[in-house]
């Protein structure tokens, strides 16, 4: 019997084969989630796209509405994370104390997001992929009421959002960039303007 020579036959394990396919298949997922990270639209146009396919398939058959009602609450977590502050204002003030001002204008701090754009934008897809995938399956497709819970989520959508606008009001943040002032740096006059003031 050979006793050192097996390194070789290590290699050709067949679970050692799974897993040399699973990681180089990790590794092209994530490549193609690393080059699409700049491109915002198109990433939100698939999205769209997945979203209208799950619908499509949730129409058609008529059921699976306690995935559709849990997808619903798993997307309101997701939305509240993206819209609140990484650093909650009000856990700061008890733990730090109040800060007194400095100046009437306190000094300008960017808005950091606790879920940010790229991954929320990731979990929607892969809920709205793991969803679709679930309404294959008849053990989920429960007999439910769908106008009860479409209320009852409506409920939980409006208070939580009413919840976190009076919270981005006290604490005076907005988690978007529209609308917001931007710096553009000092003017400096151009030669046309300085000619075009001389007598």
């Amino acid at each position: 019997m050979d006793v050192g020579g097996g390194a070789g036959v290590a290699g050709d394990n067949p679970t050692s084969a799974v897993t040399r396919f699973t990681h180089a298949m990790w590794r092209r997922y994530q490549h193609l989630l690393d080059k699409s990270t700049p491109l915002v639209m198109y990433r939100w146009i698939f999205l769209s796209v997945i979203t209208l396919i799950y619908a499509l398939r949730v129409y058609m058959v008529q059921g699976y509405y306690i995935i559709t009602y849990g997808l619903g609450i798993y997307i309101l977590q997701l939305l509240i994370a993206f819209l609140s502050p990484n650093v909650d204002p009000e856990i700061q003030d008890i733990r730090d104390g109040p800060n007194l001002p400095t100046r009437g204008s306190d000094e300008f701090r960017p808005f950091v997001r606790r879920l940010p754009e790229f991954k929320f934008w990731h979990s929607l897809a892969k809920a709205f992929c793991f969803a679709f995938v679930l309404t294959f399956f008849s053990a989920f497709d429960v007999p439910v009421f769908w106008p009860i819970l479409l209320f009852y989520w409506l409920v939980l959508f409006v208070s939580t959002m009413k919840r976190q606008i009076l919270h981005m009001m006290k604490y005076k943040y907005v988690p978007f960039t529209f609308g917001k002032q931007r710096y553009s740096g000092k003017k400096v006059a151009s030669t046309d303007d300085v000619s075009t003031s001389r007598p």
